[in-house]
């Protein structure tokens, strides 16, 4: 997208949303519609993942408006704020919209603004979604009642990282004297993962040294220089934007081989190789979802929305990329959990409790999944009221210089190992911000 074009949509919606705090909003004018907030970003160092993530999250919904109808009748809304990728914008947009009527729920793909805001939707009962990312405590539907970081926590990540590794070399115990360097963005975010990554390595065996890069990340060199006189067997990119191409470039330079590179999962995308040209082929990285056309459920939003001229998209050739992918199963999964607290509460604008309790009983299957028109996109989620990311299955695809191809099956994380560490953490924010445990009975109790 082009920066003017950037700049226009923002000052567009910036006009849109002024005009809109002007006026007093009747909950008559939002009967059976159900509003998103959107708390986007198209401008800044992170545009391709904001433009490629909220792009196909509006482009699916988009399909169930133009194709369904909305929800059972409930037409869906959205709205946008930029953020820019910033905590204070991301804040000031959540107050911005927050006494919208019928918000379903918020979904920032930022883990500074999610943060910022667990208690502000805590208060509010309104569920904050963290697809890939967040809190990874927040697993623990116990303690955060309206936090969901579904299909992958930053932990069972770590884990299905390493879980892939020992596959490379043959088995876990093969995970001993090896040295596995952790190259990770300085945000929260990039830092999430410094405990376990210690932890796995203390019980395999293996040896870890974590780095740093400075925010956006543009200059590495001295990173990468401690690398090579590091010699690690393999490299873990945890990084974000600009950061990742910067990083293949910079490990051709200093002559660390891209195939012995593994991208977490933002570290996953085409606008993550494509800019660093040859030096990213080979390199593997970790998904929840696939990408490309050929599923049935892309090819619709192909005919239908952008043949109907209502595509997000500025540039067709990025449907089908990792984060629009990812904003289509984002979409996906907020819309079933409407439709699934619809089937209880009736097919209606739902508050966000019912939204909640829709996603603590969000169970898309293999053939639900198929049924959507998205086998082979996604494999599943199983979220229930204490587990509020699911499965955590992930797989690996490599870059071979023109497009991403699936080079391992689905593998699940050690979750017997990472339940108790998630417990231990989500109980001592509990006890420091005096909640009370949830437990099973309170779990069907709905405010409306």
């Amino acid at each position: 997208m082009g920066l003017s074009m950037s700049i226009s949509r923002l000052l567009k919606a910036t006009a849109v949303s002024a005009a809109l705090a002007l006026v007093p909003l009747a909950s008559s004018a939002f009967a059976d519609e159900q509003f998103f907030p959107l708390q986007s970003y198209r401008v800044g160092p992170y545009a391709a993942g904001g433009t490629g993530f909220f792009g196909g999250f509006i482009d699916y919904l988009n399909l169930i408006n133009i194709r369904d109808g909305g929800v059972n009748g409930v037409k869906l809304t959205w709205d946008e704020g930029e953020t820019q990728y910033e905590v204070e914008k991301g804040v000031e947009v959540y107050e911005r919209f927050k006494n919208r009527p019928g918000i379903a729920t918020w979904n920032p793909l930022s883990v500074g603004i999610a943060y910022a805001l667990i208690d502000r939707v805590s208060a509010d009962k309104v569920p904050l979604l963290t697809i890939n990312h967040g809190r990874t405590d927040s697993t623990d539907g116990r303690v955060f009642k309206y936090i969901f970081p579904l299909l992958l926590n930053p932990y069972s990540e770590t884990s299905g990282i390493v879980n892939y590794v020992a596959a490379k070399e043959g088995g876990l115990d093969k995970l001993k004297g090896k040295k596995i360097v952790v190259l990770y963005h300085g945000s929260p975010y990039g830092k999430e993962t410094i405990p376990i990554y210690e932890l796995l390595a203390k019980k395999y065996g293996f040896e870890v040294q974590q780095i740093e890069v400075p925010h956006p990340g543009n200059e590495q060199q001295a990173q990468w220089l401690t690398i090579r006189r590091a010699k690690p067997d393999y490299v873990v990119l945890r990084g974000w934007g600009v950061m990742n191409p910067v990083a293949l470039k910079t490990a051709q330079k200093t002559g660390f081989p891209a195939d012995r590179i593994i991208g977490n999962v933002w570290s996953n995308s085409e606008e993550d190789v494509i800019p660093a040209g040859d030096a990213a082929k080979g390199y593997t990285a970790i998904t929840t979802q696939a990408s490309g056309t050929e599923y049935p459920v892309l090819q619709e939003i192909q005919k239908v929305v952008y043949g109907g001229g209502k595509g997000n998209l500025e540039d067709q050739k990025r449907i089908g990329s990792v984060y629009h992918n990812l904003g289509v199963v984002n979409g996906i999964l907020n819309v079933e959990a409407i439709r699934i607290a619809q089937e209880k509460f009736g097919k209606r604008t739902l508050t966000g409790d019912e939204v909640r309790w829709g996603l603590e009983h969000l169970k898309l299957d293999p053939a639900r999944v198929e049924a959507l028109g998205a086998k082979g996109l996604f494999h599943s989620i199983n979220v229930t009221w204490d587990n509020h990311e699911g499965d955590g299955l992930v797989t690996f695809q490599q870059w071979d210089g023109t497009k991403w191809k699936v080079v391992s099956d689905w593998i699940a994380p050690d979750w017997a190992l990472l339940r108790p560490i998630i417990e231990k953490s989500s109980e001592a924010y509990a006890k420091e911000h005096g909640i009370t445990l949830r437990t099973a009975d309170d779990a069907d109790k709905v405010t409306n």
